[in-house]
């Protein structure tokens, strides 16, 4: 099958977080392409030089820094034509007992990326978001909904910009970093219970592949201030827990139930209500367009707004429901998973 072309091909692309688990996939991926140069902001040194002796590209750049800290993200910046934001605190509980670093990545972060990317005027920017933004009751959900607000913001205030900014939502990514799937791995190798946190929890399970592929659909279909979400399955933690141990021949594992941890829902929603009574269909996704409204709102007091359609909110217990073989099924497609069991037969 032939590879449509993409709008970052032969371009400059800034990757921050570039060596996390969703930077390094994207970092992979645009090296396949014809991309001009690909460099990867982030401040772990150690995972920066592994990256560089694992992929040995020349195209590759590292540049050390935090997008905390202005100065490194407009060195980063000048000159980029794309930028993929996916630096982030992403651990529910660690951003529970220590928000203000959330708030100093996730918030303030990103709004250094935004201004320095259009004060550049980069042509586009692509900034990561989660599901747990959608109804936050959690710290990193709600710095991640602030971040939102931050990306919609500018794209509202700079119309008429040359770059455009938008955001991508999806769900858990499975075998990322923090993925429960690895805890399940490692305890059913060592004879351990496999510990969930509540049977009936639910979440939406998409690839590692398939997240990037939506923030490529966002690059070359977005408008300013769009919001894009991949539609995505779910199933309960147990049932994931059974299936990646039936994948290990284990076909009744032992199974701990040890409550839910801070900040976590029982389930999670990749759209409110009010995002879909607006969003767009397309296909395998949703594209929600900027609320482009002013603050003038006595405009709109005599004629009020178009009556939104009564609809439910699109959350990991609506979406389709998977069962143990269907789960089974999606997990084999995983490199890890693939590796693992290849591993395991040897």
């Amino acid at each position: 099958m032939t590879r449509a072309p993409s709008p970052v091909d032969s371009g400059c692309v800034l990757v921050t977080g570039g060596t996390g688990s969703f930077g390094s996939t994207m970092v992979r991926r645009l090296l396949r392409t014809g991309v001009g140069e690909v460099r990867v902001l982030s401040r772990d040194e150690t995972k920066q030089d592994d990256m560089r002796r694992r992929l040995a590209d020349q195209r590759l750049k590292f540049l050390l820094g935090d997008v905390r800290d202005i100065d490194s993200v407009q060195a980063a910046v000048r000159g980029a034509d794309f930028i993929f934001h996916a630096a982030a605190l992403k651990q529910v509980p660690s951003c529970e007992f220590f928000p203000t670093q959330a708030v100093r990545t996730n918030i303030l972060g990103s709004a250094n990326v935004v201004e320095a990317a259009t004060s550049a005027g980069v042509t586009s920017v692509v900034c990561l978001s989660t599901d747990k933004a959608v109804y936050p009751v959690n710290a990193m959900g709600m710095s991640k909904a602030l971040m939102e607000k931050v990306a919609q913001a500018s794209a509202r205030q700079r119309a008429q910009s040359r770059t455009t900014v938008s955001i991508t939502r999806y769900g858990n990514v499975m075998y990322s970093r923090g993925s429960v799937i690895p805890l399940f791995v490692d305890q059913i190798r060592s004879g351990r219970p496999l510990t969930v946190t509540h049977p009936h929890m639910t979440r939406f399970l998409m690839s590692l592949d398939e997240s990037v592929e939506l923030v490529e659909y966002a690059f070359a279909n977005a408008d300013n201030g769009d919001l894009f979400v991949r539609k995505a399955p779910a199933c309960t933690v147990e049932t994931l827990a059974c299936a990646v141990a039936k994948l290990l021949k284990v076909d009744e594992p032992e199974i701990r139930v040890i409550g839910v941890r801070h900040g976590e829902k029982i389930f999670e929603t990749l759209l409110s209500r009010e995002e879909k009574a607006r969003a767009v269909d397309k296909g395998d996704y949703f594209r929600v367009p900027l609320d482009t409204r002013s603050l003038q709102y006595e405009l709109f007091f005599d004629e009020g707004m178009a009556e939104e359609r009564s609809l439910e909110d699109y959350t990991s217990n609506n979406t389709r429901q998977l069962d143990v073989d269907e789960v089974q099924d999606l997990l084999l497609k995983l490199p890890e998973m693939q590796a693992l069991l290849e591993e395991t037969i040897a």
